[in-house]
């Protein structure tokens, strides 16, 4: 049976294919599209192709120049040859059946970097977040996923200790955290090479982590953007935490000790003016449901790295859950801050304090 997403035709066979996740796939075609109008040239590296179908629509729609699609599984290699048979004839890539860490260094020692290395990986992606910027090119673009949601979400903090060298706790914005956590990773790798990430998009999507960042020549690892978030359970604060203040660490609002996680990336979740361009593109693709959701993450782009579900703050109120517009409109008139998150669509990100998002709702539903 051939399928069919966005411009590419393919078969699936016994290769692993989510149709849930062609929104990860749409907004990677989408970047790399803006990314080839920037400079004029896309060369793309999968180091885990499944069945394909990512490669065939960086060809198709971003316009890509040259593939290198690897898989590492050798049964589906004869799946993946035939989907991009095309593609290959026409001299526009090649297909190989390695191992993604032999792939990385492979391109690092031939000096063949790459504008856009795709890592989407199953799990933790830890055994990557350092290989794969082997192969990326100074101002490159590395579009990694983690599916290791029980690790992120501090239900497994050793665990998370030891894929990501930070400590996971539990909270309630512990997705943003999961999305966090990958980025201060791939931050601290760059920063070993002398180097630095600036992310381009982060997106939490049907339990899937996958970020999307620019290596950059200078390293971009500070205090202000690569730290540690507190969170109170007793009044339901959130409060960033610098190295330096580690050994005095309490609510500023009750006193009582934080549960920290981290370290992890601080910083703004997306570019907002490039968020800007992949919505214009994909207006004019007509793609309504991605300008949508673009224009959410654009607009969550610099709030503070957490947010508050609505349940949570129906619970804590002992009041029904409020409606989200209206919180939100409630708190910016108050002079808050205050918008949806694509985290979760039952979820506000503001720089108000709890105290003052439960009197909002509670003003909200009243």
């Amino acid at each position: 049976m051939t399928n069919q997403e966005g411009q590419a035709r393919f078969e699936i066979g016994k290769a692993f294919y989510r149709p849930q996740g062609q929104v990860v796939r749409d907004l990677g075609v989408l970047a790399a599209a803006v990314y080839r109008q920037d400079t004029g040239r896309l060369r793309v590296l999968e180091a885990m192709a499944g069945c394909g179908v990512r490669s065939l629509r960086y060809r198709l729609e971003s316009g890509a120049d040259e593939l290198w699609v690897n898989e590492g599984n050798p049964e589906i290699l004869s799946l993946v040859r035939e989907n991009l048979a095309e593609v290959v004839g026409l001299g526009w890539g090649r297909v190989t059946q390695k191992d993604a860490l032999e792939v990385f260094f492979d391109a690092y020692n031939r000096r063949d970097f790459y504008d856009l290395v795709d890592v989407d990986c199953f799990g933790s992606a830890s055994p990557y977040l350092s290989s794969c910027l082997w192969a990326t090119k100074i101002g490159g673009l590395v579009y990694i996923t983690s599916t290791d949601g029980r690790t992120v979400a501090g239900k497994q903090p050793e665990k998370s200790l030891a894929a990501y060298g930070a400590y996971a706790r539990s909270h309630p914005a512990v997705h943003e955290q999961g999305l966090r956590l990958l980025l201060g990773s791939l931050q601290r790798e760059a920063a070993a090479k002398g180097l630095g990430i600036a992310p381009v998009f982060s997106l939490f999507w049907a339990g899937t982590y996958r970020v999307m960042v620019r290596l950059v020549a200078a390293e971009s690892l500070t205090a202000a953007n690569y730290g540690f978030l507190g969170y109170c359970h007793s009044c339901g604060n959130y409060q960033l935490v610098s190295w330096r203040y580690l050994g005095r660490v309490v609510c500023g609002e009750d006193g009582e000790n934080l549960v920290l996680s981290g370290p992890m990336w601080l910083g703004w979740l997306h570019d907002r003016p490039f968020l800007t361009r992949m919505q214009a593109l994909a207006h004019q693709w007509q793609w309504p449901e991605r300008v949508t959701l673009l224009e959410i993450m654009a607009g969550e782009t610099d709030f503070p790295p957490y947010f508050y579900p609505l349940g949570e703050i129906g619970r804590r109120g002992k009041m029904d859950i409020p409606k989200r517009d209206y919180l939100i409109s409630s708190l910016q008139n108050q002079g808050f801050r205050a918008t949806a998150t694509h985290i979760n669509p039952q979820a506000i990100k503001t720089d108000a304090p709890i105290r003052a998002i439960v009197a909002a709702a509670r003003q909200s539903s009243g």
